[in-house]
């Protein structure tokens, strides 16, 4: 297979063949080759390290099956996520060992799933009680960290939890995350009311990313000092953003990742298990939902508390593109370089021996979409084959 494309990082249109699962040349296209602007934008296979299910199916379920996990799966190839992070949220201990021995039992059983999944995604159980910023997690389910308790749950996932976030509002926090990072394993925080000694000291612990920020948060917050500067302004962390258009209002957006820099920004999905489906309400494990046309996803009979979200990642690229001037090769790296190196990966590239998992897609020009409909996928190629779309 062999097929013209324009480079996210430098714009350069080259020519790539694919041979079995590997880019086996690359090279500059030739003069008569048409325009790049007829061509489709390339980059290696994008990374969502937040999803929580899709299509009426939560990871974190009682229900769960194997099966469940492979076809959340395939529909993240179609939506370019050629690595995505299962995400297990706060429930009972019983749902949450289920959950995570059903992701383990179907990546063992399926190779393509294996691939995809680089670890799984635990937010919470350990988590704020408050009202805000425990969002939609079950009040009666969190709890403060317990390091064994953890290992506990890390077994019945196989060893497989790779980033876990918590609030380190509690005192035990300081110490469960140097036990849990020793073991390898990336500490966020997330849905969080702690104070500015707090987050500090947990970053001194070892914290490196903070879930959603501005997200999980209380309706209103103190001025300043607040958890949302706090995490903003400290160099040592990343930032995990959810940029649908709804969750995080464009100004806040762009002053996030102008303070942050793109550089430590990832943006994520935030899937919520009744995502795909159309506009309604909708009962999850932990609360009725409401998809309303625009695509906000909240909990149900309001219209400001989110239960997750709706878009994909191509959503989130356009929009921190057209609403955060954001260039094209810095927006893509919010989706592949810093989510793979956040978790201890190599992303991939563009190069011969790279893996050919790889996402074809086309920035419409301003005056042809709005924001969130400003990057289009063309193809998706996963192990070498297209999975999604048309070269």
């Amino acid at each position: 297979m062999q097929f013209f494309a324009r480079r996210y990082d430098s714009g350069q249109v080259i020519r790539l063949e694919i041979g079995g699962q590997q880019i086996t040349a690359v090279e500059p296209a030739r003069a008569e080759v048409p325009s790049s602007l007829s061509c489709p934008w390339i980059s290696p296979g994008w990374w969502d390290i937040q999803v929580n299910g899709y299509a009426g199916q939560e990871f974190s379920s009682t229900s769960l099956r194997a099966e469940k996990v492979v076809e959340v799966g395939r529909a993240m190839l179609e939506f370019g996520a050629t690595r995505f992070c299962p995400t297990v949220t706060t429930q009972c201990d019983d749902t949450l060992a289920h959950a995570l021995r059903t992701i383990a039992a179907a990546c063992e059983s399926d190779p393509v799933l294996a691939r995809q999944v680089p670890g799984v995604h635990l937010e919470g159980p350990y988590i704020s009680r408050e009202d805000g910023p425990r969002g939609a997690h079950p009040k009666d389910h969190c709890r403060p960290p317990d390091a064994s308790h953890f290992f506990q749950l890390q077994e019945a996932a196989g060893g497989r939890i790779r980033l876990v976030t918590i609030s380190p509002e509690y005192d035990e926090a300081l110490a469960f995350i140097e036990q849990v990072t020793d073991s390898g394993v990336v500490v966020s925080i997330g849905h969080t009311a702690a104070d500015s000694i707090q987050i500090r000291r947990a970053v001194d612990a070892g914290a490196r990313l903070s879930t959603h920020l501005g997200n999980g948060s209380h309706p209103v917050i103190r001025r300043h000092p607040n958890y949302i500067w706090d995490q903003l302004a400290d160099d040592r962390l990343m930032a995990s953003l959810i940029a649908d258009g709804h969750h995080l209002p464009a100004a806040v957006l762009k002053t996030f990742i102008r303070a942050k820099s793109p550089a430590r920004c990832i943006l994520v999905s935030d899937l919520s298990g009744q995502a795909g489906q159309p506009p309604g309400r909708y009962r999850s494990e932990f609360c009725e939902v409401e998809i309303l046309p625009s695509g906000k996803l909240v909990i149900a009979g309001q219209r400001n508390l989110y239960a997750g979200a709706s878009l994909p990642l191509a959503t989130g690229v356009g929009n921190v593109m057209r609403l955060a001037g954001v260039d094209v090769s810095a927006a893509i790296d919010m989706v592949v370089g810093h989510p793979a190196r956040l978790l201890g990966f190599e992303p991939g590239g563009l190069s011969v021996g790279d893996p050919a998992d790889l996402v074809l897609f086309d920035i419409l020009p301003a005056n042809e979409a709005p924001a969130e409909e400003m990057v289009q996928l063309r193809a998706v190629l996963f192990a070498g084959q297209v999975i999604a779309g048309r070269i």
